[in-house]
Protein backbone atom coordinates (compact mmCIF):
# COMPACT_ATOMS: atom_id res chain seq x y z
CA UNK A 1 0.00 0.00 0.00
CA UNK A 2 1.13 3.73 -1.20
CA UNK A 3 0.69 6.82 0.92
CA UNK A 4 -0.15 9.74 -0.73
CA UNK A 5 2.17 12.35 -0.21
CA UNK A 6 1.12 16.14 0.04
CA UNK A 7 2.74 17.95 -2.64
CA UNK A 8 5.70 20.05 -1.47
CA UNK A 9 4.58 23.35 -1.18
CA UNK A 10 6.30 26.09 -4.36
CA UNK A 11 9.69 28.03 -2.46
CA UNK A 12 8.37 31.68 -2.68
CA UNK A 13 10.30 34.44 -2.73
CA UNK A 14 9.55 37.07 0.32
CA UNK A 15 9.88 40.49 0.85
CA UNK A 16 13.24 40.75 2.36
CA UNK A 17 12.28 44.63 3.85
CA UNK A 18 8.92 43.30 5.67
CA UNK A 19 9.13 39.39 4.45
CA UNK A 20 5.26 39.80 2.59
CA UNK A 21 5.31 37.05 -0.11
CA UNK A 22 6.17 38.05 -3.79
CA UNK A 23 6.13 36.77 -6.91
CA UNK A 24 9.06 35.70 -10.10
CA UNK A 25 8.69 39.29 -11.01
CA UNK A 26 9.47 41.77 -8.22
CA UNK A 27 11.38 45.22 -7.77
CA UNK A 28 14.74 45.52 -5.89
CA UNK A 29 15.76 48.30 -3.16
CA UNK A 30 19.73 48.85 -2.65
CA UNK A 31 21.50 49.44 0.18
CA UNK A 32 23.21 51.86 -0.78
CA UNK A 33 26.50 51.67 2.04
CA UNK A 34 26.67 47.65 1.09
CA UNK A 35 25.83 47.49 -1.80
CA UNK A 36 23.26 45.10 -1.91
CA UNK A 37 20.43 44.17 -3.53
CA UNK A 38 17.03 43.61 -1.58
CA UNK A 39 14.17 41.86 -2.97
CA UNK A 40 11.00 44.26 -2.59
CA UNK A 41 6.73 43.68 -2.31
CA UNK A 42 4.99 46.69 -3.95
CA UNK A 43 4.21 48.36 -0.74
CA UNK A 44 7.66 48.21 -0.15
CA UNK A 45 8.96 49.46 -3.51
CA UNK A 46 6.24 52.42 -3.22
CA UNK A 47 7.57 53.33 0.13
CA UNK A 48 11.14 53.30 -0.94
CA UNK A 49 10.53 55.25 -4.60
CA UNK A 50 12.36 58.28 -3.54
CA UNK A 51 14.68 56.66 -0.89
CA UNK A 52 15.36 57.17 2.63
CA UNK A 53 19.50 57.69 1.85
CA UNK A 54 20.05 54.52 3.33
CA UNK A 55 17.71 52.17 0.63
CA UNK A 56 16.79 53.71 -2.82
CA UNK A 57 14.08 51.54 -5.24
CA UNK A 58 15.87 50.29 -7.89
CA UNK A 59 14.16 51.81 -11.38
CA UNK A 60 13.32 50.02 -14.61
CA UNK A 61 14.72 52.16 -17.24
CA UNK A 62 16.47 50.33 -20.04
CA UNK A 63 17.34 52.46 -23.13
CA UNK A 64 19.51 51.05 -26.15
CA UNK A 65 22.45 54.00 -26.44
CA UNK A 66 23.96 54.26 -29.58
CA UNK A 67 27.52 54.72 -27.39
CA UNK A 68 29.75 57.05 -29.05
CA UNK A 69 32.86 55.50 -27.91
CA UNK A 70 36.40 54.92 -29.67
CA UNK A 71 38.80 52.11 -29.52
CA UNK A 72 41.09 54.36 -28.10
CA UNK A 73 38.54 56.32 -25.72
CA UNK A 74 37.49 52.05 -24.59
CA UNK A 75 41.50 51.49 -24.21
CA UNK A 76 41.73 55.00 -21.89
CA UNK A 77 39.47 53.59 -19.78
CA UNK A 78 42.05 50.75 -18.54
CA UNK A 79 39.31 47.49 -18.71
CA UNK A 80 40.95 44.30 -19.38
CA UNK A 81 38.27 42.66 -20.65
CA UNK A 82 35.31 44.34 -23.43
CA UNK A 83 32.03 43.70 -21.56
CA UNK A 84 31.76 46.24 -18.17
CA UNK A 85 29.02 48.24 -16.40
CA UNK A 86 29.82 51.86 -15.13
CA UNK A 87 28.08 53.10 -11.81
CA UNK A 88 28.41 56.51 -10.01
CA UNK A 89 31.47 57.30 -12.28
CA UNK A 90 33.27 53.98 -11.28
CA UNK A 91 33.32 50.78 -13.81
CA UNK A 92 33.28 46.88 -13.20
CA UNK A 93 33.81 43.94 -15.26
CA UNK A 94 32.02 40.74 -14.91
CA UNK A 95 33.87 37.77 -13.95
CA UNK A 96 33.59 34.45 -12.98
CA UNK A 97 34.77 35.30 -9.48
CA UNK A 98 32.08 38.39 -8.91
CA UNK A 99 31.72 42.34 -10.08
CA UNK A 100 35.76 43.32 -10.02
CA UNK A 101 35.93 47.26 -10.51
CA UNK A 102 38.41 48.71 -12.72
CA UNK A 103 40.72 51.28 -12.37
CA UNK A 104 39.02 54.23 -13.84
CA UNK A 105 40.09 57.72 -14.40
CA UNK A 106 38.15 60.75 -13.70
CA UNK A 107 39.71 62.09 -17.41
CA UNK A 108 38.34 59.33 -19.26
CA UNK A 109 34.52 58.66 -17.93
CA UNK A 110 34.84 62.80 -18.48
CA UNK A 111 35.70 62.15 -22.33
CA UNK A 112 32.52 59.38 -22.86
CA UNK A 113 29.95 61.30 -20.72
CA UNK A 114 31.37 64.77 -23.26
CA UNK A 115 30.66 62.20 -25.79
CA UNK A 116 27.48 60.66 -24.51
CA UNK A 117 25.28 63.47 -22.62
CA UNK A 118 22.14 60.63 -21.78
CA UNK A 119 24.89 59.39 -19.64
CA UNK A 120 24.72 62.54 -17.39
CA UNK A 121 21.47 60.79 -17.32
CA UNK A 122 22.31 58.24 -15.15
CA UNK A 123 20.14 58.00 -11.22
CA UNK A 124 23.07 57.56 -9.02
CA UNK A 125 23.57 54.27 -7.45
CA UNK A 126 20.88 52.64 -9.26
CA UNK A 127 21.57 52.50 -12.78
CA UNK A 128 24.23 51.89 -14.85
CA UNK A 129 25.62 51.85 -18.46
CA UNK A 130 26.48 48.58 -19.84
CA UNK A 131 28.75 48.08 -22.35
CA UNK A 132 29.52 44.80 -24.54
CA UNK A 133 32.24 44.57 -26.73
CA UNK A 134 32.85 41.37 -26.67
CA UNK A 135 33.74 39.54 -30.59
CA UNK A 136 33.22 42.72 -32.03
CA UNK A 137 29.51 43.79 -30.64
CA UNK A 138 29.17 47.34 -30.05
CA UNK A 139 26.08 46.95 -27.87
CA UNK A 140 24.94 49.54 -24.87
CA UNK A 141 22.33 50.04 -22.50
CA UNK A 142 21.07 52.65 -19.88
CA UNK A 143 20.20 49.63 -17.61
CA UNK A 144 19.08 48.85 -13.58
CA UNK A 145 22.05 47.84 -11.77
CA UNK A 146 20.12 44.78 -10.81
CA UNK A 147 20.73 43.71 -14.63
CA UNK A 148 24.28 43.85 -13.95
CA UNK A 149 24.02 42.04 -10.85
CA UNK A 150 21.79 39.55 -13.18
CA UNK A 151 24.78 39.23 -15.75
CA UNK A 152 27.45 38.67 -13.25
CA UNK A 153 25.73 35.97 -11.73
CA UNK A 154 25.32 34.77 -15.05
CA UNK A 155 28.88 33.77 -15.60
CA UNK A 156 29.86 32.91 -12.26
CA UNK A 157 27.17 30.00 -13.03
CA UNK A 158 28.31 29.35 -16.30
CA UNK A 159 31.40 30.42 -17.05
CA UNK A 160 34.07 26.69 -17.87
CA UNK A 161 37.39 26.41 -18.13
CA UNK A 162 39.86 29.60 -19.15
CA UNK A 163 37.38 31.07 -22.27
CA UNK A 164 34.30 30.57 -20.20
CA UNK A 165 32.86 27.48 -22.31
CA UNK A 166 29.90 27.40 -25.19
CA UNK A 167 27.68 27.39 -22.64
CA UNK A 168 28.66 31.05 -21.20
CA UNK A 169 28.24 32.94 -24.57
CA UNK A 170 24.99 30.88 -25.53
CA UNK A 171 23.62 32.28 -22.13
CA UNK A 172 25.23 35.82 -22.93
CA UNK A 173 23.95 35.87 -26.21
CA UNK A 174 20.01 35.32 -24.69
CA UNK A 175 20.97 38.10 -22.05
CA UNK A 176 21.33 40.31 -24.14
CA UNK A 177 18.63 39.52 -26.65
CA UNK A 178 15.87 39.72 -23.72
CA UNK A 179 17.54 43.01 -22.86
CA UNK A 180 17.12 44.72 -26.69
CA UNK A 181 13.51 43.03 -26.18
CA UNK A 182 13.01 44.67 -22.76
CA UNK A 183 14.18 48.15 -24.66
CA UNK A 184 11.84 48.18 -27.76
Amino acid sequence: MRLARRPAPEAQERCELCGAPIGAEHRHVLEVESRNVLCACRPCSILFDRGDGRLRLIGDRRVAVDLQVTDVMWEQLRLPVDVAFFVNRKAYYPSPMGPTESLLTLEAWNELEQANPILRTLAPDVEALLVNRVRGARQAWIVPIDECYALVGLIRTHWRGFTGGAEVWRQLAQFYERLDRRCR
